[in-house]
Protein backbone atom coordinates (compact mmCIF):
# COMPACT_ATOMS: atom_id res chain seq x y z
CA UNK A 1 0.00 0.00 0.00
CA UNK A 2 3.13 2.55 0.59
CA UNK A 3 4.46 1.61 -2.22
CA UNK A 4 1.32 2.29 -4.61
CA UNK A 5 1.04 5.48 -2.96
CA UNK A 6 4.69 6.54 -3.65
CA UNK A 7 3.91 5.56 -7.48
CA UNK A 8 1.40 7.62 -7.11
CA UNK A 9 3.20 10.57 -5.65
CA UNK A 10 6.44 10.33 -8.00
CA UNK A 11 4.11 10.37 -11.23
CA UNK A 12 2.25 13.24 -10.01
CA UNK A 13 -1.28 11.73 -9.18
CA UNK A 14 -3.38 12.61 -6.20
CA UNK A 15 -3.74 9.93 -3.74
CA UNK A 16 -6.22 11.58 -1.40
CA UNK A 17 -8.97 13.70 -3.07
CA UNK A 18 -10.89 15.70 -0.73
CA UNK A 19 -14.61 16.95 -2.42
CA UNK A 20 -16.70 19.17 -0.51
CA UNK A 21 -20.40 17.79 -0.15
CA UNK A 22 -22.96 19.61 -1.87
CA UNK A 23 -26.43 17.64 -1.80
CA UNK A 24 -29.17 17.40 0.77
CA UNK A 25 -28.23 14.09 1.65
CA UNK A 26 -24.85 13.86 2.06
CA UNK A 27 -24.63 12.18 5.53
CA UNK A 28 -21.48 9.37 6.15
CA UNK A 29 -23.23 7.50 9.17
CA UNK A 30 -20.15 4.82 9.03
CA UNK A 31 -18.01 8.80 9.62
CA UNK A 32 -19.96 8.91 12.46
CA UNK A 33 -19.43 5.55 13.89
CA UNK A 34 -15.44 5.90 13.52
CA UNK A 35 -15.73 9.49 16.13
CA UNK A 36 -17.72 7.40 18.72
CA UNK A 37 -14.78 7.84 20.65
CA UNK A 38 -15.13 11.63 20.13
CA UNK A 39 -18.67 11.22 21.10
CA UNK A 40 -17.26 9.52 24.31
CA UNK A 41 -14.83 12.25 25.41
CA UNK A 42 -17.90 15.44 24.60
CA UNK A 43 -20.14 13.22 26.90
CA UNK A 44 -17.72 13.36 29.63
CA UNK A 45 -16.48 16.97 29.20
CA UNK A 46 -20.62 18.10 29.09
CA UNK A 47 -20.80 16.43 32.81
CA UNK A 48 -17.58 18.13 33.25
CA UNK A 49 -18.45 21.62 32.43
CA UNK A 50 -22.10 21.57 33.78
CA UNK A 51 -20.92 20.95 37.33
CA UNK A 52 -17.68 22.57 37.92
CA UNK A 53 -17.17 24.96 40.63
CA UNK A 54 -21.14 24.07 42.12
CA UNK A 55 -21.22 23.49 45.51
CA UNK A 56 -23.37 20.01 45.24
CA UNK A 57 -22.15 19.08 41.86
CA UNK A 58 -23.33 15.90 40.48
CA UNK A 59 -26.25 15.83 42.92
CA UNK A 60 -28.48 18.52 41.26
CA UNK A 61 -29.42 15.64 38.90
CA UNK A 62 -31.33 14.32 41.44
CA UNK A 63 -32.11 17.87 42.78
CA UNK A 64 -33.83 19.35 40.15
CA UNK A 65 -36.64 16.78 39.64
CA UNK A 66 -37.39 16.19 43.03
CA UNK A 67 -37.54 19.60 43.90
CA UNK A 68 -40.14 20.16 40.91
CA UNK A 69 -41.97 17.09 41.72
CA UNK A 70 -42.59 18.57 45.20
CA UNK A 71 -43.84 21.86 44.31
CA UNK A 72 -46.13 20.28 41.65
CA UNK A 73 -47.51 18.54 44.53
CA UNK A 74 -48.14 21.04 46.88
CA UNK A 75 -49.02 23.99 43.78
CA UNK A 76 -51.68 21.64 41.52
CA UNK A 77 -52.13 18.75 43.61
CA UNK A 78 -52.66 20.49 46.99
CA UNK A 79 -53.94 24.22 45.87
CA UNK A 80 -55.64 23.19 42.29
CA UNK A 81 -56.67 20.00 43.28
CA UNK A 82 -55.71 18.30 39.62
CA UNK A 83 -56.90 14.88 39.66
CA UNK A 84 -54.22 12.19 39.68
CA UNK A 85 -56.31 9.00 38.29
CA UNK A 86 -56.32 7.90 42.43
CA UNK A 87 -52.44 7.46 42.32
CA UNK A 88 -50.01 9.13 44.78
CA UNK A 89 -50.01 12.63 43.82
CA UNK A 90 -46.03 13.02 44.35
CA UNK A 91 -45.28 10.08 42.05
CA UNK A 92 -47.49 11.09 39.34
CA UNK A 93 -45.68 14.15 38.99
CA UNK A 94 -42.53 12.24 39.36
CA UNK A 95 -43.13 10.20 36.90
CA UNK A 96 -44.10 12.73 34.40
CA UNK A 97 -41.74 15.20 35.22
CA UNK A 98 -39.08 13.08 34.77
CA UNK A 99 -39.68 11.78 31.32
CA UNK A 100 -40.17 15.96 30.14
CA UNK A 101 -37.00 17.16 31.62
CA UNK A 102 -35.45 14.27 30.02
CA UNK A 103 -37.20 15.62 26.70
CA UNK A 104 -36.83 19.26 27.60
CA UNK A 105 -33.03 19.00 27.73
CA UNK A 106 -32.21 17.24 24.79
CA UNK A 107 -34.16 20.09 22.97
CA UNK A 108 -32.04 22.95 25.29
CA UNK A 109 -28.92 21.60 25.44
CA UNK A 110 -28.75 20.69 21.21
CA UNK A 111 -30.79 23.98 20.52
CA UNK A 112 -27.20 26.13 20.69
CA UNK A 113 -24.94 23.80 18.68
CA UNK A 114 -23.57 26.37 16.40
CA UNK A 115 -22.83 29.22 18.16
CA UNK A 116 -21.86 27.40 21.23
CA UNK A 117 -19.00 25.72 19.14
CA UNK A 118 -18.64 28.06 16.58
CA UNK A 119 -14.75 28.77 17.83
CA UNK A 120 -14.07 24.70 17.52
CA UNK A 121 -16.10 24.25 14.60
CA UNK A 122 -13.74 26.51 12.64
CA UNK A 123 -10.38 25.21 13.59
CA UNK A 124 -10.43 21.56 12.87
CA UNK A 125 -12.90 18.89 11.34
CA UNK A 126 -14.75 16.23 12.94
CA UNK A 127 -18.52 15.56 11.95
CA UNK A 128 -20.59 18.07 13.64
CA UNK A 129 -23.31 15.79 14.60
CA UNK A 130 -20.89 14.25 16.92
CA UNK A 131 -21.76 17.80 19.49
CA UNK A 132 -25.92 17.30 19.49
CA UNK A 133 -25.35 13.64 20.06
CA UNK A 134 -22.88 13.99 22.80
CA UNK A 135 -25.58 16.33 24.24
CA UNK A 136 -28.77 14.17 23.99
CA UNK A 137 -26.72 11.07 25.79
CA UNK A 138 -25.74 12.99 28.47
CA UNK A 139 -29.40 13.83 28.82
CA UNK A 140 -30.07 9.96 28.95
CA UNK A 141 -27.59 9.77 31.25
CA UNK A 142 -28.69 11.99 33.78
CA UNK A 143 -32.55 10.68 32.89
CA UNK A 144 -31.14 6.99 34.12
CA UNK A 145 -29.84 8.18 37.21
CA UNK A 146 -33.48 10.08 37.75
CA UNK A 147 -35.10 6.73 36.69
CA UNK A 148 -33.49 5.30 39.95
CA UNK A 149 -34.90 7.56 42.28
CA UNK A 150 -38.08 7.35 41.00
CA UNK A 151 -37.54 3.45 41.47
CA UNK A 152 -36.62 4.41 45.14
CA UNK A 153 -39.99 6.42 45.77
CA UNK A 154 -41.76 3.80 43.87
CA UNK A 155 -40.63 1.19 45.85
CA UNK A 156 -41.73 3.21 49.27
CA UNK A 157 -45.57 3.66 48.11
CA UNK A 158 -45.32 0.23 46.85
CA UNK A 159 -44.31 -1.10 50.08
CA UNK A 160 -46.91 1.40 51.84
CA UNK A 161 -49.96 0.25 50.40
CA UNK A 162 -49.90 2.74 47.32
CA UNK A 163 -52.59 1.30 44.70
CA UNK A 164 -49.52 1.24 41.95
CA UNK A 165 -48.65 -1.90 40.27
CA UNK A 166 -46.69 -2.23 36.52
CA UNK A 167 -48.44 -3.16 33.75
CA UNK A 168 -47.54 -4.96 30.43
CA UNK A 169 -46.66 -1.48 28.72
CA UNK A 170 -43.03 -2.08 30.65
CA UNK A 171 -42.05 -3.59 27.06
CA UNK A 172 -42.41 -0.10 25.94
CA UNK A 173 -40.37 2.19 27.93
CA UNK A 174 -37.09 1.40 26.61
CA UNK A 175 -38.34 2.18 23.05
CA UNK A 176 -39.73 5.37 24.49
CA UNK A 177 -36.87 6.38 26.15
CA UNK A 178 -35.27 5.73 23.14
CA UNK A 179 -37.79 7.63 21.16
CA UNK A 180 -38.00 10.76 23.35
CA UNK A 181 -34.05 11.45 23.29
CA UNK A 182 -33.91 11.24 19.30
CA UNK A 183 -37.56 13.43 19.36
CA UNK A 184 -35.63 16.18 21.72
CA UNK A 185 -32.43 15.60 19.22
CA UNK A 186 -34.69 15.99 15.84
CA UNK A 187 -36.23 19.21 17.75
CA UNK A 188 -33.20 20.52 19.00
CA UNK A 189 -30.99 19.94 15.74
CA UNK A 190 -33.43 21.90 13.94
CA UNK A 191 -33.20 24.79 16.52
CA UNK A 192 -29.52 24.93 16.22
CA UNK A 193 -29.55 24.95 12.09
CA UNK A 194 -31.74 27.96 12.66
CA UNK A 195 -30.22 29.78 15.33
CA UNK A 196 -26.78 30.30 12.90
CA UNK A 197 -28.97 32.88 11.28
CA UNK A 198 -32.03 33.67 13.49
CA UNK A 199 -30.40 34.23 17.12
CA UNK A 200 -33.47 35.12 19.02
CA UNK A 201 -34.39 31.81 18.34
CA UNK A 202 -32.17 30.69 21.28
CA UNK A 203 -34.13 32.65 23.23
CA UNK A 204 -37.31 31.39 21.99
CA UNK A 205 -36.72 27.70 22.39
CA UNK A 206 -36.67 27.65 26.68
CA UNK A 207 -39.93 29.81 26.71
CA UNK A 208 -41.74 27.71 24.03
CA UNK A 209 -40.51 24.11 25.80
CA UNK A 210 -42.29 25.81 29.08
CA UNK A 211 -45.52 26.76 26.92
CA UNK A 212 -44.82 22.79 25.31
CA UNK A 213 -44.85 21.33 28.94
CA UNK A 214 -48.38 22.79 29.68
CA UNK A 215 -50.06 21.60 26.73
CA UNK A 216 -48.41 18.06 27.53
CA UNK A 217 -49.96 15.62 30.40
CA UNK A 218 -47.43 16.42 32.81
CA UNK A 219 -48.95 17.87 35.42
CA UNK A 220 -52.63 16.14 34.90
CA UNK A 221 -53.68 13.48 33.04
CA UNK A 222 -55.04 12.45 29.79
CA UNK A 223 -58.18 11.16 31.23
CA UNK A 224 -59.18 15.01 32.62
CA UNK A 225 -60.26 15.97 29.13
CA UNK A 226 -62.58 13.35 28.59
CA UNK A 227 -65.91 15.68 28.64
CA UNK A 228 -63.54 17.84 26.03
CA UNK A 229 -63.18 15.73 22.77
CA UNK A 230 -61.67 18.35 20.37
CA UNK A 231 -59.17 19.46 23.75
CA UNK A 232 -58.27 15.55 24.00
CA UNK A 233 -57.87 14.82 19.84
CA UNK A 234 -55.47 18.25 20.17
CA UNK A 235 -53.61 16.78 23.00
CA UNK A 236 -53.13 13.54 21.20
CA UNK A 237 -51.63 15.24 18.27
CA UNK A 238 -48.95 16.26 20.82
CA UNK A 239 -45.63 14.06 20.53
CA UNK A 240 -44.75 14.01 23.73
CA UNK A 241 -48.25 12.88 25.00
CA UNK A 242 -47.84 9.13 24.19
CA UNK A 243 -44.26 8.66 25.74
CA UNK A 244 -45.50 10.36 29.37
CA UNK A 245 -49.00 8.31 29.55
CA UNK A 246 -47.30 5.09 28.49
CA UNK A 247 -44.47 5.78 30.99
CA UNK A 248 -47.11 6.19 33.80
CA UNK A 249 -49.11 3.51 32.48
CA UNK A 250 -46.55 0.99 32.82
CA UNK A 251 -44.97 2.27 35.81
CA UNK A 252 -48.10 3.21 37.74
CA UNK A 253 -50.78 1.60 36.56
CA UNK A 254 -52.69 4.47 35.03
CA UNK A 255 -52.72 6.36 32.06
CA UNK A 256 -54.34 6.30 28.65
CA UNK A 257 -51.89 4.81 26.64
CA UNK A 258 -52.70 3.73 23.44
CA UNK A 259 -51.39 1.80 20.45
CA UNK A 260 -52.45 4.70 17.64
CA UNK A 261 -51.50 7.16 19.98
CA UNK A 262 -47.57 5.76 20.16
CA UNK A 263 -47.33 4.64 16.47
CA UNK A 264 -48.37 8.23 15.73
CA UNK A 265 -45.53 9.89 18.09
CA UNK A 266 -43.06 7.74 16.55
CA UNK A 267 -43.84 8.38 12.95
CA UNK A 268 -43.54 12.22 13.86
CA UNK A 269 -40.13 11.56 15.57
CA UNK A 270 -38.74 9.74 12.71
CA UNK A 271 -39.79 13.21 10.18
CA UNK A 272 -38.75 15.22 12.86
CA UNK A 273 -35.55 13.65 12.97
CA UNK A 274 -34.80 12.93 9.20
CA UNK A 275 -35.40 16.56 9.11
CA UNK A 276 -33.38 17.76 11.63
CA UNK A 277 -30.17 15.56 10.65
CA UNK A 278 -30.37 17.26 6.40
CA UNK A 279 -30.83 20.65 7.59
CA UNK A 280 -28.25 20.60 9.90
CA UNK A 281 -25.89 18.77 7.35
CA UNK A 282 -26.82 21.76 4.93
CA UNK A 283 -26.18 24.58 7.66
CA UNK A 284 -22.84 23.23 9.09
CA UNK A 285 -21.51 23.50 4.96
CA UNK A 286 -21.99 27.53 5.40
CA UNK A 287 -22.35 28.39 8.93
CA UNK A 288 -19.08 29.79 9.28
CA UNK A 289 -19.99 32.44 7.16
CA UNK A 290 -23.47 33.42 9.06
CA UNK A 291 -22.13 32.71 13.01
Amino acid sequence: MAEQLQTNASNGEWTTIIRPRTGWFDIDLQELWRYRDLIVLFVKRNFAVLYKQTILGPAWVLLNPLLTSVLFNVVFGGIAGLSTDGTPSFLFYMAGNTVWTFFSSCINNTANTFVANSQVFGKVYFPRLTMPISQALTSLINFLIQAAMFVLFWLYFFFTGADIHLTAWMWAVPLVLVQTMLLGLGVGIIVSSLTTKYRDLAIAVSFGVQLWMYVSPVVYPLSTLGESPRLAFLMRLNPMTAPIEIFRTATLGTGSAEMGMFVYSLVFTAVALVLGVVLFSRIEKTFMDTV
